[in-house]
């Protein structure tokens, strides 16, 4: 029933997450934060079963930032994304899988922006545009439609404008509440519509 988005515009990486953590009929909160910074120009949104995906995203970031502090360097997005994949990869192939969904959306230096897409079974691509969960269904659709990849901030906005429109339209569960957050050059930020 979640909602996690992403897309790569000309000079930035976008992400948008809902709030709310559903079980079966139930909604148990309206205000969970779906994100962990990874390091200043990385970020890491997740999707899936909730002990699973904080448990998971905790331990990422957790040793990302140590690897920073020991080596004194930052870990590119791809890096950071293919980390992620192993760990994932690691876990399904242990008594301990994780039923987690991930996007990881970056700025490097020297490649620009980037937006990598990873599921529970550890498959990790590079995209240009992302969706998982049942906004999949009708996000994909728009985003692919309206997506250049020359996009200014201001148009990645409408089409993520035009993708919530959609989901508080025709979903039949209400997201009330969604987090939007862009990666740069000058790090992560969250944005309102």
């Amino acid at each position: 029933m979640e909602c996690l988005l992403g897309l790569v515009g000309k000079d930035f990486a976008i992400t948008v997450t809902d709030t709310s953590v559903i079980r079966s009929i139930t909604v148990l909160k309206h205000n969970e934060n779906k994100s962990r910074e990874l390091n200043p120009h990385t970020l890491l949104a997740f999707c899936g079963e909730p002990g699973d995906t904080i448990n998971f995203a905790e331990f990422i970031q957790k040793n990302i930032k140590l690897y920073g502090i020991r080596n004194n360097v930052e870990l590119s997005p791809h890096a950071a994304a293919n980390f992620t994949r192993r760990e994932l990869a690691q876990a399904l192939r242990s008594r301990s899988s994780y039923q987690t969904n991930m996007l990881v959306a970056g700025y490097d230096a020297q490649k620009g922006p980037s937006l990598f897409w990873i599921d529970y079974l550890a498959a990790l691509v590079e995209v240009p545009f992302a969706a998982h969960g049942y906004c999949a269904y009708y996000c994909l659709s728009i985003m692919d439609r309206y997506y250049r990849k020359d996009m200014d901030l201001e148009e990645a906005k409408d089409v993520i404008r035009k993708c919530i429109d959609e989901l508080q339209h025709r979903f039949i569960i209400n997201l009330p509440r969604f987090v939007i957050q862009v990666v740069d050059k000058d790090g992560i930020r969250e944005i309102q519509l």
